[in-house]
């Protein structure tokens, strides 16, 4: 049966969402909704188990603890980071794609419209840019017209014009469609302006609520490290703990540095 989603479905639910491998927890605890139309993203340091949450919201991995939901009928599209393909294979894009559900011609040539890709359709797959294979990825995914479309690392591979267009046409498909959208993102500085909810996870459910700005931050830099400026990105949120650069949560008023914080804007990068 098709599922007919309206704005109160729930696409995919998560509820005190453990993972553990080999007696490591990698998640603990995590809470995930996502509901038609909407954009969630999930950043984090690397190691945070933001790949792991993408997994288990899939189904392709139970969690340890905790339940999962996903209403029968609900299509997902995947768009995985990456996606090797042999250099000797003879294949272009349109026979990529029709590995795809077995689409007709025509399928296609609009699933290449949609990602605004039409003239890649007789290419080797092995000749076209970074940017050029993410939209084959996402014309992939959206041939399963999908009620919920999962990217992770969308962006990865892309250069930064590609990748400024590749979050718009994101949220023109999430406008257009209707369909839900996880996104996994070392760029929220791009994805800002559509994004409906950040989650900030490093195992657990470190922060989360709707981005603000694009700024500095010393907790993040004390965090992560580096001239990270242009993946600065601070949203608002209201969380009871601080985190310790080893991201083990601390007492509550026990900061990094020994600075004291009260419902204060909380930076993140993927």
């Amino acid at each position: 049966m098709e599922l007919k989603p309206d704005s109160d479905t729930v696409l995919v639910e998560l509820a005190g969402a453990s993972v553990e491998f080999a007696g490591r927890l990698v998640l603990d605890g995590v809470d995930l909704m996502v509901r038609p139309g909407k954009i969630v993203t999930l950043i984090g340091p690397n190691g945070s188990g933001k790949t792991t949450l993408v997994r288990v919201a899939l189904g392709l991995l139970q969690p340890t603890r905790g339940t999962v939901q996903r209403p029968s009928g609900v299509r997902i599209g995947y768009v995985p980071q990456t996606m090797h393909i042999d250099e000797t294979m003879p294949l272009t894009v349109r026979r990529f794609l029709a590995l795809s559900g077995r689409p007709d011609a025509a399928q296609i040539r609009q699933a290449l419209d949609t990602v605004n890709a039409p003239r890649i359709l007789e290419l080797p797959v092995q000749s076209i840019s970074g940017g050029e294979m993410k939209r084959a990825l996402l014309a992939r995914a959206l041939l399963r017209r999908p009620d919920l479309l999962v990217l992770d690392e969308p962006s990865a591979g892309v250069d930064v014009t590609g990748q400024t267009e590749l979050y718009a046409l994101i949220d023109s498909i999430r406008t257009r469609t209707g369909c839900g959208v996880l996104l996994v993102s070392h760029d929220l500085h791009l994805v800002m302006a559509a994004t409906d909810e950040v989650l900030c996870i490093n195992r657990h459910v470190c922060c989360r609520g709707a981005p603000e700005a694009v700024t500095r931050h010393p907790e993040y830099l004390a965090l992560f490290g580096g001239d990270l400026a242009a993946s600065m990105a601070v949203y608002a949120h209201e969380h009871d703990h601080e985190h310790a650069l080893s991201g083990e949560p601390l007492p509550h008023g026990a900061a990094p540095g020994g600075h004291q914080h009260n419902g204060h804007g909380h930076a993140g990068h993927g």
